[in-house]
């Protein structure tokens, strides 16, 4: 039997790249449903923190869901950690009030580094981080629909070859399966 996962990283597409521009997007209600499945499935085997980076699309839908699962779970916590300051600073105003509600709901939120973006450095180490702090990772990710994810799960399965570390994937297949089942 495997061991719970106590702290997991959420991470996936970000909106643009699954082609969602609005919000009303039917696309994000069958992804949330899908995430509101398997995070009910890891709270049910003890999972008690969830982490994102705070991107637009998967891990910020996946936050909100963890919101409305707190309903259900009180003890079950949220934390935002980016990779660097004042990330989401060049947001349109509709995406940076996303982000803020996100944050202003969150129970830890916090930087990787203190400074502004310089450079992919930044982005490894949080990476890094996260993999670190946490002890598996959801990931919405197709292989065969490539996408700024790859990077995060590969660092993450060479990880998992030394460290005990969970990668579960949700795949294309797995949202068109929610939306067969209604």
């Amino acid at each position: 039997m495997e061991e719970s996962i106590k702290t997991l990283v959420l991470t996936g597409y970000r909106s643009y790249e699954l082609g969602v521009f609005q919000d009303k997007d039917p696309k994000i209600e069958v992804i949330k449903k899908v995430l509101k499945d398997r995070l009910t499935a890891c709270l049910e085997e003890g999972l008690e923190w969830l982490l994102i980076g705070g991107n637009l699309g998967v891990e910020i839908w996946g936050a909100q869901v963890a919101f409305t699962l707190r309903k259900e779970y009180p003890e079950f916590k949220i934390g935002v950690v980016f990779p660097f300051a004042e990330f989401g600073g060049q947001w349109q105003e509709k995406n940076a009030a996303l982000l803020a509600e996100v944050k202003r709901q969150a129970d830890f939120v916090e930087a990787v580094s203190h400074r502004p973006y310089e450079s992919p450095v930044q982005l490894k180490n949080h990476t890094r981080f996260l993999l670190e702090h946490s002890g598996g990772t959801l990931i919405l990710y197709d292989d065969e629909f490539p996408g700024k994810p790859r990077w995060f799960l590969k660092d993450a399965q060479s990880f998992s070859e030394t460290t005990p570390y969970r990668v579960e994937k949700i795949t294309m297949d797995d949202l068109q399966n929610a939306i067969s089942e209604g």
